[in-house]
């Protein structure tokens, strides 16, 4: 399994580079793994703490989970990615999309390489 990185500030082309990736990868077994999924789960959090949160620091990420996951998906296992609500600013509770095992991910965001 090889996992790419895609990382860039916002609009820096990061969906155009993942576009033109799939593109060029169009029949093998890729999946897309947005980094912004796994923000931290901020439920204990009122919805004026969690406006303030800053976004765009490493702190704002659940690398655990980030890091378990790519781990499932390299050993064989399919895994429940966490769907992110940019309006409540928090994790989905009831949605989350399954990505099977694949040869190659896609991973991007701001941070991906940090």
């Amino acid at each position: 399994m090889y996992i790419i990185g895609i990382a860039g500030g916002t609009g820096s082309g990061k969906t155009t580079v993942v576009k033109k990736i799939m593109k060029a990868l169009e029949g093998e077994s890729v999946a897309v793994i947005p980094q912004d999924s796994y923000y931290n789960d901020n439920t204990h959090l009122t919805m004026d703490e969690r406006r303030l949160i800053n976004y765009d620091h490493p702190d704002a990420y659940d690398i655990e989970l980030l890091s378990s996951h790519l781990l499932d998906l390299k050993s064989g296992k399919a895994i429940k990615k966490p769907i992110y609500d940019f309006v409540i600013h928090n994790r989905s509770k009831e949605k989350y999309d399954i990505i099977e095992p694949c040869n190659i991910i896609i991973l991007e965001g701001i941070l991906t390489l940090a």
